[in-house]
């Protein structure tokens, strides 16, 4: 067996040479250090200068996603990313798709660990193991008993469903158990398109102490699709009048161009997380502790808005899914939300009690699709540059803790970003791109970024 190699990070460097790119080679990981200035600004970004964790070539065909990032007692980082190529070009050719990678230097060097076949994973930790669970086809999980060192093969889940997606975000520990939603595709209108409308978040549950790699370990709740909660979705003529949801006419179940180029895929939710109200004071709390509440991405054309529901423990065990009710008695499907018409992560504090957002700020949500620049990706909402950290004490108030990173140019995102507490800092992991990358959906960079000290961030 090769010796794994580790690599140095990289020197700061002359401004015409200050994006180093990292080049993935048979079994290791070369980490540079990107010491790009902050953009001119009021706002200082907290966290500009990262670490190359993974690139692809410029350009080329395997686009990099699901950054997950994991701290370990002692200090240790174990973080996970996807290479996830173009019409599945780099899967038929055989590559691995998932890299598992840990770092005892505080995210400064790299060592894989790891190449699985496996999509759209997460890392987490349960008793004395490591998770990392996605899927292929079904769920799938491998396990580590050595932090991160070595992984078991993918482990088959045994739903005997398929059409399942995710992306890297939280898990929730409670009464000895975690929580974490995968979403499911409930029906398949039209294969062509986006219909995320179709997906149904899905809250799984299971024993921490347990083997999470046996089927048996695992309880799900009952599966509720987007698509089957709004009178005359599928008509496309939602009731949903008064506060402009959907932005853009959707033209279920296809894809409709409100610009050349620039199509509204049909209403849905989405990159579930997961979270309890702690508070008994709180207008949501069970004191009971057996209600859950899911946050998601809310794909509506606009901005501003996430996506909730809600997950009940029952007597019996199992577990069902529904809408929230205000006070009033209302449904209440979406609620104000920073950075909600993108993927965002949600980490709860123990120390401040209070829930920590690491989303997506949205700037030109307003301008007409037509008007925007070429390079620009999608709809007006669909903006990916600016990572920005909120706090908030009930998950519905948010206070604006600070600028993370900005990418570079319209093509340099910073999103789809996966976070966790090392101490007084937050280490963040983020698919990313530079100049180079097809476009801010599509980025040749995954980066590692620490804030530090953010519990200072509070006011």
């Amino acid at each position: 067996m090769d010796r794994p190699l580790l690599f140095p990070l990289a020197r700061r460097i002359p401004a015409a040479a200050r994006f180093a790119l990292a080049v993935l080679a048979a079994g290791s990981v070369r980490a540079a250090d990107a010491a790009e200035p902050t953009p001119p600004s009021a706002i200082r970004a907290l966290a500009q200068d990262h670490i190359v964790f993974d690139a692809s070539s410029a350009g080329g065909p395997t686009p990099l996603n699901t950054p997950s990032i994991l701290r370990l007692d002692g200090g240790r980082l174990v973080a996970a990313s996807e290479r996830s190529g173009v019409n599945s070009e780099w899967r038929k050719q055989g590559n691995p798709w998932a890299r598992l990678c840990t770092s005892d230097d505080g995210g400064l060097t790299w060592q894989v660990r790891a190449t699985p076949n496996i999509s759209q994973a997460r890392l987490f930790a349960a008793g004395k193991a490591l998770y990392y669970l996605g899927h292929d086809g079904d769920l799938k999980i491998l396990r580590s008993d050595d932090r991160g060192e070595t992984w078991s093969a993918p482990a088959d889940l045994g739903t005997k469903k398929a059409q399942w997606y995710a992306t890297a975000c939280n898990v929730w520990s409670a009464k000895g158990n975690v929580y974490l939603v995968m979403e499911r595709r409930l029906y398949e209108d039209n294969k062509s398109g986006w219909t995320i409308g179709n997906l149904a978040p899905v809250l799984m549950r299971a024993k921490a102490g347990d083997d999470l790699t046996l089927p048996a370990s695992w309880t799900y709740a009952s599966e509720l699709a987007f698509a089957d909660l709004i009178p005359g979705y599928r008509e496309n003529d939602p009731a949903l009048d008064y506060f402009g949801v959907p932005f853009f006419a959707q033209d279920f179940p296809r894809a409709k161009a409100v610009a050349p180029g620039r199509p509204m895929h049909p209403m849905g939710w989405l990159e579930t997380n997961v979270v309890q109200i702690t508070d008994p004071s709180h207008l949501w709390f069970d004191p009971a502790q057996r209600t859950f509440h899911l946050f998601m991405r809310a794909h509506t054309g606009g901005t501003g808005y996430a996506a909730i529901a809600q997950v009940v423990e029952n007597a019996d065990g199992t577990m069902t899914t529904g809408l929230v009710r205000a006070p009033s008695g209302r449904k209440q499907l979406f609620l104000p939300f920073p950075g909600g018409q993108m993927r965002f992560h949600v980490l709860y504090d123990e120390r401040t009690r209070l829930y920590w957002l690491l989303g997506t700020q949205a700037t030109d949500s307003m301008t007409r699709p037509d008007a925007l620049p070429a390079d620009r990706y999608q709809l007006p909402n669909n903006e990916r540059q600016r990572l920005v950290l909120h706090f908030s004490k009930n998950m519905v108030d948010w206070c604006f803790a600070g600028l993370v990173a900005v990418g570079p140019g319209l093509r340099g995102a910073r999103h789809y970003a996966s976070m966790d507490i090392d101490g007084d800092d937050l280490v963040i992991l983020a698919r990313s791109g530079d100049e180079r990358a097809q476009s801010a959906h599509n980025g040749n960079l995954i980066t590692f970024h620490r804030v530090r000290n953010f519990r200072g961030l509070v006011y």
